[in-house]
This record gives structure tokens, sequence and C-alpha cells, in this order.
């Protein structure tokens, strides 16, 4: 079982980390959007949700998932919010289609979005913002 956790324990921290920094995005939209006390508009709930869910993650990829060593914070932030302003443009698009459309409830829309969001961060994450120097 060690041997297993080992040989893929990137992919286990990722989706440990993915749930937890989709937790964070869908609570937060569900909070702002769909809560009696706030019922702010779906697009600015999903801008906030995200944004927040995004320093979540990079904080836990950066120390968790990928335990980059590299020196140049800088860039690697902005590589990894340039990254996730690609998916979260994907969001977007996704939460305007299914919502303004009436085809799905937001929050439905929220969670289905969100599965393709976490692929696509990986692969953004691995290949570009935490490939080593």
């Amino acid at each position: 079982m060690k041997e297993l956790y080992l040989k893929y324990k990137e992919v286990i921290m990722y989706l440990i980390f993915g749930v937890l920094t989709t937790v964070v995005n869908i609570v937060v939209y569900f909070v702002m959007a769909d809560t009696s006390m706030m019922h702010i508009h779906y697009m600015i709930s999903n801008v906030t949700a995200w944004f927040l869910s995004v320093l979540f993650a990079y904080i836990t990829n950066r120390k968790y998932v990928f335990e980059s060593k590299s020196q140049n914070i800088l860039k690697e932030i902005i590589s990894f919010f340039g990254s996730r302003l690609a998916t979260g443009a994907m969001d977007m698009v996704f939460m305007w289609l299914f919502v303004e459309f009436n085809i799905l409830p937001g929050f439905i829309a929220k969670v289905i979005s969100n599965v393709f969001v976490i692929v696509a961060n990986y692969i953004l994450s691995k290949l570009v913002v935490f490939k080593g120097e």
C-alpha cells in the first residue's frame, strides 16, 4: 500500500487538495449567491469564489502537491494565476451558458463545471507552472 501511495503521491495529493479547493469554490459561491443573507449576482459570486479558491490552490499545490522549491516565486505565482485565469474563463463561460439560458440551476452548473476545471488545472500545473527548473 505504501508503494502505491509513493508512486501516485502527487496525483493523490492533487485530488485531495483539488477536492478541498472545489469545496472552497462551491461554498463561497453558495454562501454569496444562494443564501438569503447575501444573494449576490451569480457572476460576482463566481468571480469571488474563483479568486479565493485559486489562492488556496496555489498555497497547497506549491507546498503539498508539487513540493516546489523554486526561488522564483513571483514567476510561479504569475504562471499559476495565469493558468487559472484560463480555466476561470472556461468556468465563467460554462456558468453563463448554463445559468443564463436556464439549462441548469447555478449550483448544479457550478459542480459540473468544477470537474472540467480540476482536470485542466492539473494538466496546466504539471506541464506549465510546477514543471521544475
